[in-house]
């Protein structure tokens, strides 16, 4: 179970899937440059796989990393390759519910922006884009 830190008792893990490695950390390098504005609010960014998600979830575990000013961190299990590492997970604390709520907003239009831009730059989604329609 994690833990809750007193001075930040509000927080929400966020796991975005990507399809590919690739995608998952270029979008992790294109949102830490933007820092958080409020010192309310905490946030870290990882990539894990699928198997990593999952098991946390089947334990109930959501164990934030330790949000000490190193916004991206990869996860650093040994055993996963890292290109099975796709999934966005971005962990929030804020002091209220409505930090956590403005931040997390904030975020989620950041990422709907990086989003687009894969979908309407990034060859890889493009020729999967291709593949699906000739189908």
């Amino acid at each position: 179970m994690a833990k809750i830190d007193s001075d930040f008792p509000c927080s929400l893990v966020i796991a975005i899937p990507l399809p590919t490695h690739r995608l998952a950390s270029s979008a992790l390098r294109t949102l830490q440059v933007d820092a958080e504005l409020s010192p309310l609010v905490r946030r870290s960014f990882s990539l894990v796989s699928p198997n990593e998600t999952q098991s946390e979830a089947s334990n109930g575990s959501v164990d934030a990393p330790s949000l000490n000013g190193n916004p991206a961190q990869e996860s650093t299990n040994g055993d996963i390759p890292i290109e099975e590492k796709t999934i966005l997970r971005t962990v929030y604390q804020a002091t209220t519910n409505r930090m956590l709520r403005v931040s997390v907003n904030g975020f989620l239009e950041s990422m709907g922006v990086v989003l687009g831009i894969m979908q309407e730059l990034d060859v890889d989604v493009l020729a999967e884009q291709q593949k699906l329609a000739q189908g």
